[in-house]
């Protein structure tokens, strides 16, 4: 019980990743304060403290969130919004000044996960094998080497394979073309690469990959909604090898295919992931052995189980008098519900 005393804070509780995160630390030792800019985030109300913050795009984001994990006496701060990490990482000294470590990469990594060019750039130069990537302009001039079926995809950015398109013939690339608000100038083409798809989590520690865990994922509206664990070498490997090619901190999330058992990189995302919950069920506690590393040195320990992950939602129950006194406060404590 070490740790009871120990604090940890997760940004957007809102979001399945930073609730996903508060999952996998909700049965440890830690205290949990969960910070989100929107009063309805059923993870403000599932945490020992919540608080009601700027959004990450506010001039005042960085000033409230320094004051939060001050007067909280914060050891650790996990990122549960892609809008968040790069700002973050910018200003990590000011948190480490105070005490606060913010488990978020370096920018130049963020820079790479976050752009689809840079990624596929990145992963050739390395050797790893990445589904060719052009810009969609470059496509539609007959620049490229791609053929049909391709994927559409916005350069930067982008969550849950929001606009992400299959694009199977001339027909349909005209239609999507004349979708109102479709900007071609912000999407990439990339070949489409025919086979099972892998989630897969890792922990990072002192410029070294301290473990993988590989999943092979059923995709809904984006999101994983069944994921199973599986034992597999290969992609194992090149996993490891991106890790030690990018060198992230902390928790780090590779998407990748298998075509004719060869390994294909897709994404990648230098933080934890809406499927960082169903890695701590199955053995892999990324949030976990990140902050015990952080606090007490501890190198990180793992036994993966061989089980099947099927995603379901589940009410989170708040009375209306609870929601107005966050929202009027800004703070909230709570006891934290079962039924999330």
């Amino acid at each position: 019980m070490k740790n009871k005393s120990m604090t940890v804070v997760v940004s957007g509780v809102g979001g399945g990743v930073g609730q996903s995160i508060v999952k996998s630390l909700n049965k440890t030792n830690y205290r949990i304060v969960g910070l989100d800019a929107d009063p309805l985030a059923a993870g403000l109300y599932a945490v020992d403290r919540g608080y009601k913050i700027p959004y990450a795009n506010k001039p005042n984001y960085i000033k409230r969130v320094l004051e939060i994990c001050q007067s909280e006496n914060c050891k650790i701060l996990f990122p549960g919004l892609d809008v968040e990490l790069m700002i973050l990482s910018k200003n990590s000294q000011k948190f480490k000044d105070i005490g606060t470590t913010v488990v978020v990469s370096r920018p130049k990594v963020i820079e790479i996960g976050d752009n689809k060019l840079l990624t596929a750039s990145f992963l050739a130069n390395n050797n790893i094998s990445v589904p060719a990537t052009f810009r969609l302009v470059d496509f539609l001039k007959n620049k490229t080497s791609l053929n049909y079926p391709i994927i559409v995809k916005p350069k930067k950015g982008g969550s849950r394979s929001v606009n992400v398109f299959l694009v199977k013939n001339k027909n349909d690339l005209k239609s999507l073309l004349l979708k109102t608000g479709f900007n071609k100038n912000e999407f990439v083409t990339q070949e489409y690469i025919d086979g099972e798809e892998y989630t897969c989590g890792t922990v990072n520690l002192g410029e070294k990959c301290h473990g993988v865990i590989v999943m092979k994922r059923s995709l809904r509206a984006g999101d994983t909604y069944k994921c199973f664990t599986v034992k597999n070498e290969k992609v194992e490997k090149e996993v490891l090898r991106v890790m030690q090619a990018l060198k992230p901190f902390g928790a780090c999330n590779v998407q990748l295919r298998l075509r004719d058992n060869k390994p294909y990189v897709l994404e990648i995302n230098p933080r934890c992931s809406g499927t960082t919950a169903a890695r701590t069920i199955c053995g892999f506690n990324e949030p976990k052995m990140i902050a015990d590393y952080i606090c007490d040195g501890k190198t990180p320990q793992y036994s993966i189980k061989k089980l099947a992950i099927l995603r379901y939602w589940q009410e989170l129950v708040v009375e209306n008098k609870t929601i107005e006194k966050l929202t009027k406060k800004g703070k909230l404590d709570n006891s934290r519900p079962k039924n999330l």
